[in-house]
């Protein structure tokens, strides 16, 4: 019986759906192909039909066992041309899944390679393409021979080169460009932050930074032949200069990639055996703005949230790079935007675009610093200012006199503590009877990752001492840890929170920082007011289940 009528029969399809792929089937595509393409039939439902029809028995790839020493001898160029995922050695023959059971010749090309009878099973198009990539690294097929396309990623505004250096010419063959668009795809799927390409006497390796933790990525060694050719389509893709390799050069590229937008700000540094290449990811839809789901306490939100809502004063957010202070900003300005308040940011650079907010990008080259447009903001008639960070005494001046002069200031120091940010401005040269006056409160934060939801389990330490010692463990503490599972790439965690350490201001505080006196002597007064530390912040996320104590040590310091 053909095909169609057997899909007919079972009712995945109609007479008519079946008469509209038909017509839609052209000379080089099979009828089980436009009713998988057009979505007529899933493609799970049309391996069942194979299955029957075949003998061929369907499996899930994700829960088989791979075996990495047949991965080994079964050549990487008939596993990306054919699609093709050997599993296991089953006695003197292999197994090895397909999504198409009708190419005979793939399976008799692998046979006569390996030298060896092979059994075939059936998998998913999707599911084999995940497990190749995992197993044969990303752009495995780029690297051994050009094969399908690359996927779902573009360029916006990009400009062709015309040059005779032969490392811009392949920069800008369809080899070279499928391959870094290949590892940017990787690098969004995994949810990265930054891509780091770092080139060594013998290697040239691309990292990952993923919940703020690099990890290689498993690209094939025979990248180290393309290493001058990837630099140079990136220095194409954000418009700088190909020919300069003695100096540090920035810039920016705009991507499409899976329906959305995508900015890369690109740094790019000469070293010893070439030039070192960090991209950092900005995807404005994977951030979130909501302050309500940033993970602060009840108490720390409440009184932050109090906070934001001052009629004017400073309010400072610190930690180093990278520990998610832009993004509690701008969760607090979208928590306070309304057609009643003029809101005015000046960054560098803006990293998300917020509804109803003026933003301003800092243009170093024309004059336009964090100092002079604050200047200018007061002109403007605003009732918030943003300054994306304050670096030196002119910056903090200005934003003190607008705070004083009735303005709400939100703003960003680098310091370890929130305590630390007063001998910051202190020793910027700001007077104390200044930032006694002006900020209202200082908010410290640093990231840890989360357990992985999908292997979460209890954890009870064999021994407690080896816990640190202002931990405080307790028989009745139940602790959890992630024992690592295909999802978070077998590392135990998934996605990262914060830990916050919130410093209100009251009379005792303004009257030491008058005085000048130091942190130490500041902490306790802190505390008294109810601030509560980062690391005890972090055994509380601790207890909760939500991280380990591991993790809380690696962000924070007694």
């Amino acid at each position: 019986m053909p095909l169609g009528e057997i899909l007919v029969t079972k009712g995945l399809i109609t007479d008519e759906q079946l008469e509209e792929a038909t017509n839609q089937q052209s000379s080089s595509e099979r009828l089980d192909q436009v009713l998988v393409r057009t979505g007529l039939v899933k493609e799970r439902e049309m391996l069942k039909v194979y299955s029957e029809r075949f003998s061929m028995p369907v499996v899930e790839l994700s829960e088989s066992e791979i075996d990495r020493l047949l991965i080994r001898q079964v050549p990487s160029r008939l596993v990306h041309k054919y699609g093709l995922m050997p599993i296991k050695r089953n006695g003197k023959e292999i197994r090895v899944a397909t999504s198409d059971p009708f190419n005979m010749y793939a399976i008799d090309d692998l046979r006569a390679s390996v030298n060896m009878p092979v059994e075939t099973v059936l998998a998913t198009r999707t599911e084999i393409h995940k497990m190749i990539k995992a197993f044969y690294g990303v752009a495995g097929d780029v690297l051994t021979e050009m094969v399908a396309d690359a996927g779902e990623i573009e360029v916006i505004d990009e400009q062709r080169i015309e040059s005779e250096d032969l490392d811009v010419q392949m920069a800008q063959e369809a080899s070279v460009i499928k391959l870094v668009n290949e590892i940017l795809i990787e690098a969004i799927d995994q949810r990265a932050s930054d891509i780091h390409f770092e080139p060594f006497e013998h290697d040239f390796t691309v990292r990952y930074r993923v919940d703020g933790v690099l990890h290689y990525a498993n690209v094939p060694p025979e990248i180290r032949r393309f290493q001058n050719a990837v630099i140079s389509r990136i220095k194409i893709l954000s418009g700088l200069n190909i020919a300069e390799k003695r100096l540090p050069q920035d810039g920016g590229i705009k991507l499409r990639a899976h329906g959305r937008e995508i900015d890369l700000r690109v740094s790019i540094i000469p070293m010893a055996f070439g030039e070192g290449v960090v991209l950092r990811i900005l995807d404005r839809t994977a951030v979130n703005l909501d302050l309500h789901d940033l993970g602060m306490g009840g108490d720390v939100f409440e009184r932050f949230d109090e906070m934001i809502h001052c009629p004017h004063g400073i309010i400072l957010v610190t930690g180093p790079t990278g520990s998610g202070k832009t993004t509690t900003l701008y969760a607090a300005l979208s928590s306070i935007v309304s057609s009643e308040l003029k809101i005015l940011t000046i960054e560098d650079p803006i990293e998300y675009y917020l509804e109803g907010i003026n933003q301003i990008q800092v243009l170093q080259k024309v004059g336009l610093t964090f100092a002079r447009a604050m200047r200018s903001f007061l002109r403007h008639d605003p009732d918030v200012i943003l300054v994306g960070e304050i670096r030196d005494l002119e910056t903090a001046e200005t934003a003190v006199n607008a705070s004083l002069t009735g303005h709400l200031v939100f703003s960003t120091l680098h310091t370890n503590d929130s305590v630390s940010a007063m001998t910051r401005l202190l020793d910027m040269g700001v007077e104390p009877f200044l930032i006694s006056s002006a900020v209202e409160g200082v908010l410290a934060q640093r990231l840890v990752r989360t357990i992985c939801p999908n292997c979460r389990e209890q954890w009870i330490p064999e021994d407690p001492d080896t816990l640190p010692k202002d931990f405080g463990y307790k028989k009745s503490d139940v602790l959890y840890y992630g024992a690592g599972c295909r999802d978070c790439r077998n590392t135990g965690f998934s996605g990262r929170r914060a830990v916050y350490e919130l410093l209100a201001f009251n009379d005792e505080l303004r009257e030491m920082i008058l005085q000048r006196r130091s942190v130490a002597e500041m902490i306790p007064v802190g505390q008294k007011n109810g601030m509560r530390l980062l690391r005890d912040e972090g055994w509380r996320v601790v207890r909760a289940g939500h991280t380990t104590a591991r993790e809380v040590l690696r962000s924070t310091k007694a």
